[in-house]
């Protein structure tokens, strides 16, 4: 089990920008850069979607909805993966959550970070 803390949510204009960070605290930095870790979001109301991911080969991949606006990158030192997010839309809202791509893992499931986008 990989334990993830997101951070970086919070309340934001459209059109602004938020960076959201997702931690491994307890990975080994020798590691951590082979974990495949993704964004996800939720909604309310709606099911849990991906958002942007690293995948097998360290490509990225986006959910047509951010792409253009959000861009994902690492920093394996810091076990960190982040999530900037430009041009934010009033539909961003949903609670953002870190986990393994392409296959969450159950366990590694947090509490996520709250991100509203007010019009």
């Amino acid at each position: 089990q990989v334990r993830l803390v997101e951070s970086g949510g919070g309340l934001v204009q459209a059109g602004g920008s938020l960076r959201l960070s997702c931690v491994a605290p307890r990975a080994i930095t020798s590691t951590f850069w082979g974990l495949n870790l993704g964004w996800y979001r939720q909604a309310p109301g709606k099911e849990r979607e991906l958002v942007a991911g690293f995948t097998t080969g360290g490509s990225e991949t986006y959910s047509d909805s951010v792409k253009g606006r959000f861009t994902i990158s690492r920093n394996n030192s810091r076990k960190t993966v982040y999530l900037q997010m430009n041009n934010l839309k009033p539909e961003d809202t949903a609670v953002y959550y870190c986990n393994s791509v392409p296959s969450p893992r159950a366990e590694n499931w947090a509490q996520g970070t709250q991100v509203t986008v007010a019009s």
